[in-house]
């Protein structure tokens, strides 16, 4: 045993002078003869394994002396036999204990001896840095704790079986050792501070190791985030060291108390203290290593990053290669789950198929589900049309600063529940270097992507949502040939924004009559306007639908108002928000979809004419659009197009010369005021905004602004 034979007990309390360098600073002499000692040149081995045998010895002597109860039997029934065997084989660190014995056993003999003499700790310190001289920073720490735990586990071993082994009873009685049975009260608040100190000691070497473990081609001694723990480690080595030290002559210092044990605080005040001065050096050294790992993670992920982009930039025989590399997931997993049949399946499923991948956080809107699910169930309810060849994936995007709580877990469930296509199992799937190239190089900021893989997994499109929302099915294969291709057949009409929204007065539209939208949410003005607008259609003649649309933000007044119109007969109106939500955002889609196709407002008479309803909208005032077949259509603020139908006798004969619509817009012409105010919101993260937006009252270019609005405003 290195346990000292029977004698005087130690006298190692710290003087004055010690308590101030523990508490105050470190003793630039002292670590000045540390540094002197550090020669090293013995063959590295894995620390990692000896620390698991080190705390495995402390965990089962250290619980039963906090608990200030020594187990009579075969210790801690909960303990594992073959728990340290298994240790001590891993990576072959069994061959490596026989010359490390020798080591811990000289340790052993130096600490015994010096604290049994009497010497002050800095001798004992520096004695045992000699011995370790050839060895790592770690493995100096490492092989005294090993010391330390011989010594602490032998004490333990005998006093856990003194009242049952003889051998076990004859070895306290000669050493005199003290009954911790009866004195646990007294010795419990010695045997907390050493298990405290103890702990935060091998803490401490765990996370010396740690930084040996960097991977060293992403992070070098000489980088400074590294630079600036290597210049702390020895301090943290030092300071264990001493610690060690102190909790060995702790318990050298029980030998020969026997019943002679007298009360005393002073002890337990200074392992406390030590354990503060290491617990402050390990708090630095994982700060720092925090900052080291995350540098490494930068790294690994931006390495990552350029293969993902140097991949999806190649071609490729099919598509799976690419999905694979979006999907993180081993061969045996099976990474996506799927919403028809409710079960995980393998990403085979998407072999040589267009694959659109649905990107969106946790937040995703229910009215915008509700239109994905209708336009993805009609598609595969014809599964022979050549536009339900298709399959759809969920990339669930989560913010990972924050941790995946239960909550963030079902919220996530509950959406994926709802979805008829095939999700991504879990988003940890998703490789942070995959998060990254979707935000940076597709561009995703909170608003939902559905980015197109042909069959052999190009990207033919980065977001082909805005096709979807005004389109959908008919802009198979979402491809941006094929947008370019539908937007030559367009022209702006009434047919067109009213496709998919109200089949009434879009048949009214095709049937050649006159058709009104208006939209806005002051119920006076709505009153007025089409008591009005009824008045003067009688008047002339002419056959008028008309149709309230609400507001692209459309919240419980324009819910109200479309109750008022419908109890009061005053127009059509589109029945819930869902609808009006998405004709604003199919405009917005149009819009979008032109900027990304490099179109303005000089050389695109569609976007033109999206531009000045959004500007309608976003002016917070009321209009009206009135317009008849595809030449003509006349718009204007809501004020302006009541004043115009009030003074319709003083344009009545235009209007029987030259058309209704025609002389409607040439006496609006005349009423057009320098004072007035249109703007256009659009919401940031569309990704990008037009150079230039022109007014919808007088034609000329906007200012432009920034601004910050609460989703609730």
């Amino acid at each position: 045993m290195a346990l000292a034979t029977h004698g005087p007990r130690p006298k190692m309390a710290f003087s004055n002078r010690e308590r101030q360098i523990l508490l105050a600073r470190d003793d630039s002499a002292i670590m000045n003869q540390v540094h002197a000692t550090h020669a090293p040149d013995a063959f590295p081995f894995a620390v990692t394994p000896l620390l698991d045998i080190i705390e495995e010895i402390f965990h089962n002597s250290i619980l039963g002396a906090v608990a200030g109860i020594v187990h009579q039997e075969q210790g801690d029934p909960h303990a594992q036999p073959d728990a340290l065997a298994e240790k001590s084989l891993q990576n072959g660190f069994a061959e490596m204990l026989e010359p490390l014995s020798i080591t811990i056993g000289n340790i052993c003999s130096e600490i015994t001896c010096k604290c049994s003499s009497g010497d002050d700790t800095d001798a004992a310190t520096l004695a045992v840095f000699r011995i370790l001289s050839k060895y790592s920073w770690d493995a100096k720490v490492a092989l005294a704790l090993a010391a330390l735990a011989v010594n602490y586990g032998e004490f333990w071993l005998v006093m856990q079986h003194c009242l049952t082994n003889p051998l076990a009873k004859g070895i306290v009685l000669l050493k005199q050792l003290p009954n911790i049975l009866e004195r646990s009260d007294t010795l419990k608040p010695k045997f907390e501070a050493l298990a405290s100190l103890i702990t935060a000691i091998i803490d401490v070497a765990r996370c010396i190791v740690k930084f040996n473990e960097l991977p060293s081609q992403y992070i070098t001694p000489e980088t400074p985030e590294m630079a600036t723990a290597i210049a702390l480690i020895p301090t943290a080595a030092y300071w264990s060291i001493r610690s060690i030290i102190a909790c060995a002559s702790q318990i050298i210092g029980l030998i020969g108390m026997g019943h002679e044990y007298i009360e005393s605080t002073k002890d337990a005040w200074e392992l406390s203290g030590l354990a503060h001065k290491v617990r402050s050096i390990q708090s630095h050294l994982m700060k720092q290593l925090i900052i080291c790992n995350q540098l490494v993670d930068e790294k690994i992920h931006f390495e990552a990053y350029q293969g993902l982009k140097r991949l999806l930039q190649g071609s490729h025989i099919d598509n799976l290669k690419i999905i694979r590399a979006l999907i993180h997931a081993t061969e045996d997993q099976q990474p996506l789950y799927d919403g028809d049949s409710k079960k995980r399946v393998s990403l085979d499923v998407l072999r040589r198929k267009n694959v659109l991948l649905l990107i969106s956080d946790l937040d995703l809107r229910s009215h915008l589900l509700s239109k994905l699910v209708q336009i993805y169930s009609e598609a595969k309810q014809h599964p022979g049309r050549p536009e339900s060849q298709y399959e759809l994936v969920w990339f669930p995007i989560v913010d990972r600063s924050t941790p995946f709580d239960d909550t963030k877990l079902k919220q996530f469930e509950d959406l994926k529940l709802e979805m008829p296509w095939y999700s991504v199992h879990h988003p940890s799937l998703l490789d942070p270097a995959v998060i990254r190239y979707i935000k940076e190089d597709w561009n995703f900021n909170k608003e939902p992507l559905l980015v197109v893989l042909d069959t052999q997994g190009r990207v033919v499109n980065r977001n082909a949502i805005h096709m979807i929302w005004i389109w959908e099915s008919v802009a198979y294969p979402f491809t941006h040939e094929k947008e370019e291709a539908l937007w030559r057949d367009e022209t702006w009409r009434t047919e067109f924004l009213l496709d998919g929204i109200h089949a009434q007065v879009l048949n009214s539209a095709m049937e050649g009559k006159f058709i009104c939208l208006y939209g806005g949410e002051d119920m006076g003005w709505i009153r007025n306007f089409t008591q009005s607008a009824k008045a003067v259609a009688e008047a002339a003649g002419i056959p008028l639908e008309m149709l309230y649309v609400g507001k692209s933000k459309p919240r419980e007044k324009v819910q109200r108002n479309n109750k008022t119109v419908a109890e009061e007969n005053l127009s059509h109106y589109l029945q819930n928000l869902t609808l009006i939500w998405f004709f604003w955002l199919r405009l917005e889609s149009m819009l979008q979809s032109k900027i990304q196709h490099k179109r303005n407002v000089e050389n695109d008479p569609i976007m033109l004419e999206v531009e000045r309803l959004l500007t309608f909208d976003g002016s917070d005032q009321c209009w009206a659009v009135v317009s008849r077949g595809p030449d003509e259509m006349v718009k204007a603020s809501g004020d302006l197009m009541l004043e115009a139908l009030r003074d319709y006798e003083s344009w009545q004969q235009r209007a029987e010369e030259d058309g209704f619509v025609p002389a409607l817009e040439d006496h609006l012409r005349g009423l057009h005021s320098p004072l007035h105010c249109c703007r256009l919101i659009l919401p940031g993260a569309m990704g990008s905004v037009p150079d230039r937006v022109t007014c919808a009252e007088c034609g000329k270019t906007m200012e432009k602004f920034i601004m910050y609005r609460c989703c609730n405003d």
